[in-house]
Parts: C-alpha cells; sequence; structure tokens
C-alpha cells in the first residue's frame, strides 16, 4: 500500500480528481496481508475498488531520491490509469519521520479525463483539458506528464477525433506567454526546450522552431521568424533568422536576418540585427529619413531621433538636408499629467537656398513656424486655469516650406496665438483675474498685432439695496454695480522687426478702469426695461503733440511720453417685450400649427461731447487753417469723442416652428421642426443728424439662419438695405431711395452660405477633429482643403480609420455596407454699393471618401469658382490597407501648390523606418 505526505491529496475511488497538490516522498509502511485482504472487501460490498501493492517490510525510511539532469520525457499512455475523482479525500496521517521536500513549493493540477499516477516512475501523467500550476508557472495543453523526482515536466497537444491536433500547450510565466507544439520543463532549472512556440512580444509576434529557455530572462531560438502580422503562422511578411537571442520585454538580437513578403524571399537582409522590445508604450530610436530630388538638389528629409523621456512627455527632433545647402530642423514634443493638463509643442526652421551662388535668382532666406498647445484638467484646480494656443512665426512659412505640404494652411491668411491665465477669488464680494498674450498675424501684409500682457480684472456684480432676505424686485433692489479694470501693452509690427527693439519702441501702454451701474424693472407686465450708466477712466503713458513744422512743410506728431488720463461717461437704456402668434390649420392637416415668436426691442443711447481734451493745430504755414485734435489720438483705448451722441436702436428678431404629423404612425404627438432658428432685423436713427454730413437713419441690416435634412444642411443668408438714394459719384444723399425714383430699400449688399455633412454614419460628428494638425496651423478642422500629408515618421494614415459598422453582419462585397462622408459647402457674394449689381463671390466646395471595398479607401476634396470659372484647390486620396503594411497616394494635379505624395510601410511604430516615402517638393 502507498501513502502520500499530507501534501498530497488522492482520492482512491472511482472519480475525477480537480485540484491535487503533490511534491512529497514516498514512505514504507509495514503491511498485513488479512486486513488487506478484509478491507478489499469490506470496499467491494460498497460498490468500489481499491487498488493496492505489496511492499515488503522495512525498518526505515526509504530516503528521497538526489535530482538529477533533466532529460526529454516521453509519455507512456499505454500503462494503466488509474481514474481518479475531483472530490478530495482526507489526508492520511503524516509518519513520524519527515522526507525532504523534492519541490520549492506546491503542484496544484487537474484534468478532465483522466489523472494517471505511476509511483515507480515517479510520474503522474494528466491527459485531456490539463492544466498544472507551480509558482509563478501556469501550463495548459491537452496531455501534460510530470516526473516530480526529475523535477521536470512535459506538455504536448493532442488528436480529437477526426485526427486533428488540438489543445496546444499555453505556457505562462510571469507576463510572458508561450504557445508552443511541446515542451519540456524543468521546475529546478528554470529551463525548458520548447518545439514551435508561439510568443506575443509587445508589437512582435516571434515563432521559432527549436526554443531553449535558458533561464528567467534570456531565451536562445532556431529557426525563427517574427512579424507584426496578426497571423504569425501566415503573415503577409516576415523577418527570417536561423539564431535568436531573445530576453522578454527588453531585446531581440539575431544573426544573419532576410526579409520575406508573401512567403517569397527578399533581397533586403542585414548580417545581423538589434529590435527594442521595450514594456513600456514607447522607447527612443533612431528616425530614418526618406531620399528626394529636386530643384535644390538630393535631399534626405524627416530623418532624426525620437526620445522617449519618460511616460509624461516625450521628443523628436527631426532634419532634412539638401545638397544645396538648404537645410530645416523640427523639434515637435507632447507631454501630458493625468488629472493636471496635456499639451504638445512645435518648432520648425528652415534655412532656403534657391539657385546657385552668383546666379541673378539666387536667394537665401529664413523662415519658422512655432506651435504651442496646452489644456488643464479642471479637475486639478477649480479655481483657476491656464490655456495656450499658439501658431507664428514667418508669414510665408505654410507657402515656401519645402518639407510641409499643408495645403488648407497655405489658403489661410491669418495666424492667431493665445495664452491666457484666470482666477477666481471667493469670498465675501467674489472677483476674477484673467491674464493674457494675444497674437495676429496676416500672412499677406506680414503685419502682426501683438498684446502683451492683457490684464483683466473684475468684480463681482453688487446689490447695495438687497435687503436680508436677498429678494432681487423692482427697480431699486436690482440697482447692482461693478468694478473692471483692464491693462494692456499692444505691439503693431511685421515680420522684419518682430521681437526686435523697434518693436517695443511703437509699444502701446494703458489701462481702463471702468465702474457699469444699471438695473432692470418690468413695465406693465409684458414688458422688459433695462437703464445702466458708465464711468470710465483711461490712463496712458505716451500722447501725441501735433504742429506745422515749416522746415518740413508739414504737419507732424510728436510722440509725448508720461502719464495721462481722459474720463467719459454714458448712459443707455432699453425696452422690450415677446410676442407669440400660432397659426393653426387643423389637426387633420399635414402642418397643424405654425408658431411665431417676435422679439421687439428699442433702446436709447447718450454719450456727450468731450471737448475739453481737445486741442486745435494749424493746416499751413499760415496758420489761419486750424483743425481739432485730441493728444490721446492713436491710444490703445481709443480717444474721447468731441461731438455727443444721441441714438435710437431698434431690433426685431423672430422664430418661426411647426407642428407636423409625424411619419411614426406610433407616436400620438405631433412633430416639431424649426422653420427659421432666426430672421433678425436691425437699423438706428440718430436724433441728432442734421442731414448733411450726417444722415438720420441707418441701413437696415437683415440676418437669419436655418437647418434643413435633420439639422445636415446649415444655411446663414445676410442683407445690407439702405433707405437712401445715392448720387452720381456713389456717394450717400440725404434723399429716400423710393422719392428718388427706386424701391423702398436699395440692396448695397447680401451674401448667403450653407454647410452639409452626412456619412453612412449615425454619428455625424465622428470624423470632427479628424484634420487637428491643419487646425494647430490656422486651417479649417474639415477636409474642403484637403487634409495634411502625414508625417510617416511617426506613422499615421492618410486616411483616418473609419468604425465599421455592420461589418460582422454582411460579408458579402456587393450587399456589404459602404462607409462613406461628404462635407459640401457653398458661398454667394452679392454687390451693390454704386448700383453695380453683380455677383463679387460664387464658389462651391465638396469633400467625399469613402471605402470601396474593405481595402481600398478613396477620398477627393475640389470645388469650382463660378465667378473666376476655374477649379478650386483639388486633392485626390487613396489608400489600400495591406493588413500588416499600409499603402497611401496622395495628389494636387494643378494649382500654385501641385504636388503628390506616395507612401508604402510597415504599420507597426516600432518598425516604421522599414517604408519607402516619395514625394515631389514644391519648389515655388
Amino acid at each position: 500500500m502507498i501513502i502520500f505526505d499530507k501534501n498530497l491529496y488522492v482520492s482512491l475511488t472511482r472519480q475525477k480528481t480537480s485540484h491535487i497538490f503533490t511534491k512529497i516522498a514516498l514512505k514504507p509502511l509495514n503491511t498485513n496481508l488479512f486486513n488487506i485482504v478484509l478491507l478489499s472487501i469490506f470496499l467491494t460490498i460498497g460498490s468500489c475498488n481499491l487498488y493496492s501493492q505489496d511492499i515488503k517490510n522495512k525498518t526505515k525510511a526509504i530516503p528521497a531520491q538526489k535530482q538529477k539532469d533533466s532529460s526529454i520525457l516521453t509519455p507512456d499512455i499505454k500503462d494503466d490509469t488509474v481514474p481518479i475523482a475531483k472530490t478530495e479525500t482526507d489526508t492520511l496521517k503524516k509518519d513520524s519521520i519527515q522526507p525532504k521536500a523534492i519541490l520549492e513549493g506546491k503542484v496544484k493540477y487537474n484534468a478532465e479525463n483522466y489523472v494517471k499516477i505511476e509511483q515507480k516512475k515517479k510520474l503522474i501523467t494528466l491527459y485531456d483539458k490539463a492544466e498544472l500550476y507551480y509558482q509563478d508557472i501556469e501550463l495548459k495543453a491537452g496531455i501534460i506528464v510530470m516526473n516530480y523526482e526529475k523535477n521536470e515536466v512535459y506538455a504536448g497537444r493532442i488528436k480529437d477525433s477526426t485526427g486533428k491536433y488540438t489543445q496546444f500547450p499555453n505556457f505562462k510565466q510571469g507576463e510572458n506567454v508561450i504557445e508552443p507544439d511541446s515542451i519540456r520543463f524543468n521546475f529546478k532549472s528554470k529551463k525548458a526546450l520548447i518545439w514551435n512556440s508561439r510568443t506575443d512580444q509587445g508589437e512582435f509576434k516571434v515563432k521559432a522552431a527549436i526554443t531553449k529557455k535558458e533561464n528567467d530572462s534570456v531565451y536562445f531560438l532556431k529557426g525563427a521568424r517574427f512579424t507584426t502580422s496578426t497571423d504569425v503562422d501566415n503573415p503577409e511578411y516576415y523577418f527570417q533568422t536561423s539564431k535568436v537571442k531573445f530576453i522578454p520585454g527588453k531585446k531581440v538580437v539575431t544573426g544573419l536576418t532576410h526579409m520575406v513578403i508573401a512567403n517569397v524571399p527578399t533581397p533586403i537582409a542585414l548580417p545581423f540585427a538589434f529590435f527594442p522590445m521595450s514594456k513600456e508604450t514607447s522607447v527612443s530610436g533612431i528616425l530614418l529619413p526618406s531620399y528626394n530630388d529636386s530643384s535644390r538638389g538630393f535631399s534626405l528629409q524627416n530623418g532624426g531621433y525620437y526620445f522617449a523621456l519618460s511616460d509624461n512627455y516625450d521628443l523628436t527632433v527631426l532634419g532634412d538636408y539638401y545638397t544645396n545647402g538648404s537645410y530645416a530642423f523640427r523639434f515637435e514634443s507632447s507631454y501630458a499629467k493625468r488629472y493636471r493638463y496635456r499639451g504638445n509643442f512645435n518648432f520648425r526652421f528652415e534655412n532656403l537656398i534657391n539657385s546657385e551662388r552668383g546666379y541673378p535668382d539666387y536667394s537665401k532666406q529664413n523662415i519658422y513656424n512655432l506651435q504651442w498647445s496646452h489644456s488643464k484638467d479642471s479637475k486639478g484646480s477649480p479655481n483657476s486655469n491656464f490655456s495656450a494656443s499658439v501658431n507664428m512665426g514667418s508669414s510665408k512659412y505654410f507657402k515656401e516650406s519645402i518639407n510641409q505640404t499643408n495645403t488648407g494652411s497655405n489658403l489661410n491668411n491669418t495666424l492667431s496665438s493665445s495664452v491666457s491665465y484666470s482666477k477666481t477669488f471667493y469670498g465675501l464680494v467674489g472677483s476674477r483675474l484673467s491674464l493674457s498674450a494675444t497674437h495676429s498675424q496676416n500672412t499677406q501684409t506680414s503685419e502682426i498685432n501683438m498684446t502683451l500682457p492683457d490684464l483683466q480684472y473684475s468684480v463681482d456684480r453688487i446689490y447695495p439695496f438687497v435687503g436680508k432676505d436677498g429678494v432681487k424686485k423692482g427697480f431699486f433692489k436690482n440697482i447692482n454695480l461693478q468694478y473692471n479694470v483692464s491693462g494692456k501693452n499692444s505691439f503693431v509690427t511685421t515680420d522684419s522687426l518682430f521681437f526686435k527693439s523697434e518693436m517695443f519702441d511703437e509699444a502701446q501702454i494703458g489701462a481702463k478702469h471702468s465702474i457699469p451701474l444699471s438695473t432692470n424693472f418690468k413695465i406693465f407686465k409684458y414688458f422688459s426695461g433695462s437703464a445702466s450708466t458708465n464711468y470710465e477712466e483711461v490712463w496712458v503713458l505716451k500722447t501725441i503733440q501735433r504742429n506745422y513744422n515749416a522746415d518740413q512743410s508739414q504737419v507732424v506728431d510728436k510722440t509725448m511720453n508720461g502719464f495721462d488720463a481722459y474720463r467719459t461717461y454714458n448712459f443707455t437704456s432699453s425696452l422690450g417685450t415677446t410676442i407669440y402668434g400660432t397659426f393653426n390649420f387643423g389637426e387633420d392637416k399635414k402642418i397643424k400649427s405654425i408658431r411665431h415668436v417676435m422679439r421687439p426691442s428699442v433702446s436709447y443711447g447718450y454719450t456727450p461731447s468731450f471737448e475739453k481734451y481737445y486741442d486745435t493745430y494749424a493746416t499751413d504755414a499760415s496758420g489761419t487753417m486750424t483743425k481739432d485734435y485730441t493728444r490721446f489720438e492713436g491710444g490703445i483705448f481709443g480717444a474721447p469723442s468731441n461731438t455727443n451722441s444721441n441714438r435710437l436702436g431698434f431690433d426685431l428678431s423672430n422664430t418661426f416652428e411647426a407642428k407636423v404629423t409625424d411619419k411614426d404612425s406610433t407616436k400620438t404627438e405631433a412633430k416639431k421642426i424649426m422653420l427659421l432658428n432666426n430672421l433678425n432685423l436691425s437699423t438706428g436713427y440718430d436724433l441728432n443728424a442734421d442731414g448733411v454730413n450726417t444722415l438720420a437713419w441707418d441701413p437696415v441690416r437683415v440676418s437669419g439662419g436655418t437647418q434643413f435634412f435633420d439639422n445636415k444642411l446649415n444655411m446663414n443668408f445676410g442683407a445690407t438695405l439702405d433707405p437712401y438714394a445715392i448720387d452720381n459719384s456713389g456717394k450717400r444723399i440725404n434723399e429716400y431711395n423710393i422719392n428718388n425714383g427706386g424701391s423702398l430699400f436699395r440692396m448695397t449688399s447680401a451674401n448667403m452660405t450653407m454647410n452639409y455633412s452626412v456619412s453612412s454614419s449615425k454619428e455625424s460628428d465622428k470624423d470632427k477633429d479628424k484634420n487637428k494638425q491643419s487646425q494647430r496651423n490656422g486651417g479649417r478642422d474639415d477636409d474642403l482643403f484637403g487634409r495634411n500629408t502625414i508625417d510617416h515618421t511617426r506613422g499615421g494614415s492618410q486616411l483616418e480609420e473609419k468604425e465599421e459598422e455592420g461589418k460582422d453582419a454582411v460579408t458579402e462585397f456587393f450587399t456589404s455596407v459602404i462607409p462613406w462622408d461628404m462635407t459640401f459647402a457653398y458661398s454667394l457674394t452679392y454687390g451693390n454699393n454704386n448700383r453695380e449689381s453683380k455677383i463679387i463671390g460664387n464658389s462651391i466646395m465638396v469633400s467625399a471618401n469613402t471605402d470601396l471595398t474593405p481595402k481600398w479607401k478613396v477620398g477627393v476634396s475640389t470645388g469650382y469658382d463660378f465667378v473666376q470659372n476655374g477649379v478650386t484647390y483639388t486633392q485626390l486620396r487613396f489608400e489600400r490597407d495591406l493588413l500588416s503594411w499600409r499603402m497611401d497616394f496622395t495628389w494636387q494635379p494643378f494649382g500654385d501648390n501641385a504636388n503628390w505624395s506616395f507612401f508604402i510601410g510597415i504599420k507597426s511604430g516600432i518598425l516604421s523606418d522599414i517604408k519607402f516615402d516619395k514625394r515631389s517638393i514644391n519648389n515655388n
């Protein structure tokens, strides 16, 4: 009879086992033949079988055998097997002699079909869905054979009823997982031999004919292939090598390695190769350049180095070089800290040389561009906020860059920036502080307007007449006042003087204090009224003194440095109401009713004259002709007026809404649809108009907007209607147009714009941020002006990946749901200031993208100008998904920025340098 230590649980009935813990040496026990026979009869009556064997009487325990070197185990499944139950029996009492443990821990195992224990061979065989657990090792296979004397385990696959191999081994140690055909492993030495192993390491999938596990961290592979393809057994491409040293999570070092595409060996080979396999999200590495040629000579572009500095930020350094001496470099960094902030920083510089030194068309220039975006998480500090959106640099950068072919940015005429910090102070009277810097740059004129800094501070409204109950009702209780202060330091300069001393010499510095006092009230229940007065005080550090200079024979301004101030005040009031009207057509009609909401309002404003801040200057040498001027002219906050303003304003806003019968017959209530979101009319009347220098009525401005097709089509329109006629020179005269033989109003201008976006996806805004780099450059967020040419040094897709909706439901090509999206824009502008009555602008732009097949994606952006009679910017995009590879082609066939680019390369970021990237160079 066999006796096990208490750590070995074995059930001696005809049942299966679920969990068994082993690894104890055998010990002898004196036997009695009579007792064995008696026990056998008793168990037979109980319908149970007991298997035992004779052991000669021993006087001392058999010592545990010494651990030997591992050898290949061949499982012998033909031996008699012992079906073992899943339920565990009580352990037998441990012998008084303590054996020496062979393994360093417990072994837990189970199998679905059977567990066979061979005590003489020291083997335990697990068959069918076998599992074995030891320390940090997990092993699952069709068959597992364990030799607990030699500390070895063998695992392999088994055949099903059709003769097909199933239940391949799955070996897991820590975070490393290997799926081979078979494996032999030694518990003590941690060494293993693995046949046809398959494992995932980062983005790589590795398969090897024979793998030798030297220890926990080093593997040696023979006949290995590694790829980023999803199917390691039938990949689109792989790297084949005979010898590999593999350190999981760190690196792969190979011998002679060659590339195989579609099972066809290629001439691409290396005598050795090194692949980093860091467990981190990104690793530092060299970015190989691409080769191009142009009028500047041969070039290497987008070569550099990627620095994975930490989990919070990185840095990419890229450069270009041309054989004519032109060069460029770029620094690009992204950073983020959870629940705190995130952002990115890009700086680009290019030294451009055209032609050859000594030729008449030779030129040399430096251009640059700086971009920075930063956003703060409100959870980090809810009382303060810091944000940045910077896009500044040379006005000609996007037009003349030798490495930037984003036409959407080429067509943009302005660059703008804003950096701001704000903080809210809470207390009995709250207040807010804001500091910002702004920048606006016209790329056509190269003029730059910059404010650095711009300070805004305001104190919350104070209601001095509100009682302890806090109720604000009536004229007096609604009286409130605030205090605001604004300080600015403003510059107006050009590209050539940007951040030079001349720029700061022309700075305008000032501060404005304002105290608005206002209230609101009800009149006759249905009218809402408001009244306010505002006191302002402006401080400046520069004023002017204007005189006639006899030497120069002209009027000149002399800048006077020093503190000066002026004070102004004004009064405004308004009265308005809301009128509702409903036109009912009947409950049985398709259109049941139309609701019209009107909000008329009239306002009055008065500003007195501040003549005391005005002086006179001579306009000629005689001094007889003079004009008025103020020393605060050209100030950062403007100048006080020397005429009073006494004006009335009229505004009328309208909305139209309809109730219609719902197409869904199950719904009982009518459906509401918006006919016109807004229809606004506004004009003004000058009470001080004299009919000569000034006319009483302002032109009537009309604007409106609405949506169609479930809000997919947005339409906005506007017009200017002038009640006065004009003379032959085009000047407005004090005579109504209707009295001059015309209509009641003369339309001087009108415009209409329409935007329509639709896609096969129900989520129409899913690609709203698809053109992020174009937005950073100052372009559009859609692709009407095309999409960016992707910088393939860091991966990316020319056509963004679409959500494959319905892909699982339909697989046939002709019946599949084809993803697509389309953006449409139309603009019409009419001009008639001098009775020219002509269309100034009339253009249409269209962008469309679709998946012709699950692998082919195409896109186009184009348009037509009906005034100029020509095709506007056009871009064609093609992309082919090659599983592990990607191929795309972008072409702008005509125009000043005509160009093309072709790319084919591996999608995986770790192998992004294995590519062919060719693009034309814009030499304009």
